[in-house]
């Protein structure tokens, strides 16, 4: 057992680390952010190993994404210092939609050119609607889920494509873990519209030092 944890210890602390991120954000709970830039750590040294370029960049643009998603939940937050729930707006389908396409043939035609991956493609559109998904998370938008459950199935097809096993593990996890976090999001905003404390929760949380929780 201690053998199999030496070998295996980038993904046993990256299933985890990643677990337990997924599950505060699920919980509207700021500390999703820094335990989320510590997941990122971990993933960068496991997908080196794989040969997943476009997923180790993507951790590098997770903890930059991390830290402004940690100073934006911090000023949006409800009574119960918990991170207030907003909609997508409509005319952020297209660009989101242009922007993962974007992103999609210009990290399959890097790494085709430039890397000896073979899972360009699917590492590329994992990659690039991650990013759309994070930044949805990152500006509190309800929606964010649902691309969450997207893009974690198709992980769940590269990483047992790849041998990564325990990883894929994780992510069939992510996947309950994004239903469960769906629901519970549904359940506070129609909460918050309800009692019509949204914009003035916002308002006075606004007032809260940044860094204080309620967890």
């Amino acid at each position: 057992m201690g053998e199999w944890l030496i070998d295996n210890w980038t993904e046993v602390l990256g299933f985890g680390t990643g677990a337990a991120c997924v599950w505060l954000a699920a919980r509207r709970n700021i500390w999703t952010f820094p335990l989320g830039i510590a997941n990122n750590l971990v993933f960068i040294v496991l997908f080196f190993g794989a040969a997943l370029y476009a997923d180790l960049g993507l951790q590098i643009v997770y903890l930059v994404l991390g830290v402004m998603g940690w100073l934006g939940w911090s000023r949006h937050r409800a009574a119960d210092d918990r991170a207030l729930i907003g909609r997508m707006p409509r005319q952020a389908i297209l660009p989101l939609v242009a922007a993962a396409l974007a992103g999609t043939a210009i990290i399959a035609y890097a790494l085709h050119s430039y890397t000896d991956s073979t899972t360009e493609i699917a590492d590329a559109a994992t990659t690039s609607v991650s990013l759309v998904a994070q930044y949805m998370l990152n500006r509190r938008w309800l929606e964010n889920w649902f691309v969450w459950i997207a893009v974690d199935l198709a992980y769940v097809g590269l990483f047992l494509y790849k041998g990564l096993n325990i990883t894929a593990a994780l992510y069939l996890l992510f996947i309950g873990l994004c239903v469960w976090g769906l629901r519970g999001w549904m359940r506070a905003r129609r909460d918050q519209t309800a009692s019509g404390s949204g914009a003035a929760g916002a308002s006075l949380r606004r007032l809260v030092p940044a860094g204080t929780t309620g967890e």
